[in-house]
């Protein structure tokens, strides 16, 4: 707060508590120094909860003792700490490779949540909340949030998930997105080999680097009724 702040809260206290109020000039003077020098890093009020006149009030109400700038900078100190304890940090919207810029946009979101300027970002808004706008501008520019160049190294360790985006990227149907009838994958699940031995048990279910035909099928049946599903609510 500046000192024309610092002023005013003196005079809200005086009128709670006389015991503060200076009559002689010079110790007004040096009274509005001195609390302004400890309290010119706290704020007089923020948009999120955060009043120096609340803060007094409560000393004068529950404290015998006469209040001292201290008694309005601890409150100020618990409230950043609970709100910076809140807060989780949101991936910044900036490209991850620029560092300062990934940087200091972290530092502002910290500033401004200590500050009171802005809401801790809390766990349940990565489900429930709404995404960034420049970030969902940035990943539909990018495309994907792996580079091709990643994403061609993790094929050998990946073929069934290699098969299926090469399977989409040629326009052929996404046989995962379909239940398998004859191994029982779920969606998004890879297919599995079904060995079955003399006595009719499993002897192994390692997964297939490609579906199974049938599911194949049951996809491409899926994807040319798509449309027709597609349409039925837009005319209803």
């Amino acid at each position: 707060m500046d000192r024309r702040e610092t002023a005013a809260l003196l005079a809200y206290i005086g009128r709670l508590d006389p015991r503060t109020i200076r009559t002689d000039q010079g110790e007004a003077r040096d009274q509005l120094a001195q609390w302004h020098e400890l309290l010119g890093d706290v704020p007089m009020a923020t948009t999120h909860g955060w009043d120096a006149r609340v803060a007094a009030r409560q000393h004068i109400r529950v404290s015998p003792y006469q209040i001292l700038p201290a008694d309005v900078a601890r409150p100020w100190q618990s409230y950043r700490r609970d709100r910076l304890g809140r807060h989780t940090d949101p991936t910044p919207s900036v490209d991850p490779d620029d560092q300062a810029a990934w940087t200091a946009e972290l530092v502002g979101t910290r500033r401004a949540v200590a500050s009171g300027a802005a809401q801790p970002a809390q766990y349940r808004a990565i489900t429930s909340g709404r995404i960034d706008p420049r970030l969902e501008a940035r990943l539909r520019e990018v495309g994907s949030c792996i580079p091709a160049s990643a994403r061609a190294a993790l094929a050998p360790y990946r073929p069934a998930r290699a098969a299926r985006e090469a399977a989409i990227a040629q326009g052929q149907p996404d046989a995962l997105a379909v239940r398998c009838d004859w191994c029982h994958a779920q969606i998004g699940e890879p297919c599995r080999r079904r060995r079955i031995g003399p006595d009719g048990g499993a002897r192994g279910n390692a997964p297939r680097a490609t579906p199974h035909p049938g599911r194949l099928d049951l996809a491409a049946t899926q994807q040319a009724q798509a449309p027709q599903q597609v349409q039925q609510p837009a005319m209803a």
